[in-house]
């Protein structure tokens, strides 16, 4: 080891698994420093530069950040989580002691946050069998909205600045990532005739005659069809330079599944269309995220139509079962996801608002799956908080400052159906309008 005067030196009197990733995520991915861990305290204390000692015992002239515990158990164990104050929020693993430089353990705290310790634990199911936002510790102590990972990294930053001004730093970059989920193309168009007959039915069974007609004038080709927004979802994106992520639900008709059947040539023409000025990845259906089989289909089909392999996904519904859902990603090449996010409050799940690597806590290993966490749904708003298109941009604005001061990624899920400006999405395309020039301005 050939240590610089730039350089940091962590001394930990214990080095595993769950330490090397998450002092990864903090100084090198984040903070952007080339940094070493070691156990020899006498290599500790005789180095001159910037140094972190987590332990215990104080050494004098370094930064001091006392362990709470966490990073040096293994397996999964369920916690008391205590907390304390620390700027404007709450942490947890709070330590006590007047010679540590924090009042908590960002280690512990960072790494339960981003390997999603929590849903590892018994909890209560939402009706989707999902872990509820509502069940997090970000929701209950009020700090969902803030990436605190990055805060703390950030916080620690400056203080290595302070106390070794000759530590280097490579400074990250915002940038503004958009990405839409198409559960269904098209709201008529392109069903089939049995869904057809079955849809006519249905509305004038439940006498919803505007229904009706409307479907009638879409596949009379009297009217567009409602759902059909990819054109301004193509305009809005290009004025932008914005390059977009989109995920197909390219699925079998199920109870949660309901988009276009995957060998009707409209579908499959469109999703090539979008391929030509945007990135693709596969939505996975709700059926497939118990059935590892169906999964596989999926992605094979969609790339089957591409000719190209797919490597991105999304869980449809937001679906995510520790470990055996990034498992699964895994097993099928799947090397970046972006599920990680609440879908009843906005906000920062993972605590995170920067790509990491997916930590696989019961296996004790760090995997290849990239997480990209996004901050804001358009269903979250308008569906499960009732906010109004008019309200909307106060929650949407908050988030994406954050992520600028944090030099994150904020990513946005939107649908193409929530720019139909009909219905309960009267109002939200401009909404959309305005998160995009919002969030793509430096």
């Amino acid at each position: 080891m050939e240590l610089k005067s730039s350089d940091l030196l962590v001394y930990s009197p214990v080095v595993n698994a769950r330490i090397n990733y998450i002092f990864q995520l903090i100084l090198k991915d984040l903070l952007g420093v080339n940094y070493y861990i070691v156990n020899d305290i006498a290599l500790f204390h005789s180095f001159q530069g910037a140094r972190i000692n987590y332990c215990v015992a104080p050494v004098d002239g370094t930064i001091h950040i006392i362990p709470a515990g966490l990073l040096e158990e293994k397996g999964i164990n369920s916690h008391q989580i205590r907390f304390a104050h620390f700027t404007d929020h709450k942490v947890p693993f709070p330590v006590y002691s007047k010679n540590a430089d924090y009042p908590f353990d960002m280690f512990s705290a960072a790494f339960f946050m981003v390997s999603r310790y929590e849903e590892y634990l018994p909890y209560i199911q939402d009706d989707y069998g999902r872990f509820s936002a509502f069940s997090s510790i970000a929701v209950q102590h009020d700090f969902l909205h803030i990436p605190v990972v990055n805060r703390w990294a950030d916080d620690l930053g400056r203080l290595l600045k302070t106390k070794f001004p000759q530590i280097e730093f490579k400074k990250r970059e915002y940038t503004f990532l958009p990405t839409v989920d198409i559960d269904a193309a098209w709201a008529y168009k392109n069903k089939g005739l049995i869904r057809t007959i079955g849809g006519c039915f249905k509305s004038l069974g439940s006498r919803d005659f505007s229904d009706f007609r409307r479907r009638i004038q879409v596949l009379s080709g009297l009217a567009d069809d409602p759902f059909d927004t990819f054109g301004i979802l193509k305009d809005l994106h290009q004025d932008s330079s914005i390059r977009p992520y989109y995920f197909i639900l390219f699925a079998g008709y199920g109870l949660n599944d309901k988009n276009i059947p995957t060998n009707n040539v409209a579908f499959q023409v469109l999703v090539k269309s979008l391929a030509d000025y945007a990135r693709i990845g596969i939505h996975p259906s709700y059926a497939s995220n118990s059935n590892p089989a169906l999964l596989e289909e999926e992605i094979r089909k969609l790339s089957a139509v591409l000719h190209m392999d797919i490597t991105a996904s999304r869980q449809h519904f937001l679906k995510i079962s520790m470990p055996a859902t990034y498992r699964n990603l895994i097993e099928n090449d799947i090397t970046d996801d972006y599920t990680m996010g609440f879908a009843a409050r906005p906000g920062f799940r993972a605590g995170v608002c920067s790509t990491f690597k997916w930590y696989d806590l019961e296996s004790e290993v760090v995997t290849n799956l990239n997480i990209h966490p996004f901050a804001i749904m358009d269903g979250t708003l308008r569906d499960y908080m009732k906010v109004d298109a008019s309200e909307a941009m106060n929650h949407v604005r908050s988030l994406i400052d954050e992520v600028k001061i944090a030099n994150g990624t904020f990513i946005s899920l939107w649908h193409n159906e929530s720019l139909s400006d009909e219905g309960r999405w009267k109002g939200w395309v401009n909404v959309y309008k305005e998160l995009i020039y919002y969030a793509a301005a430096r």
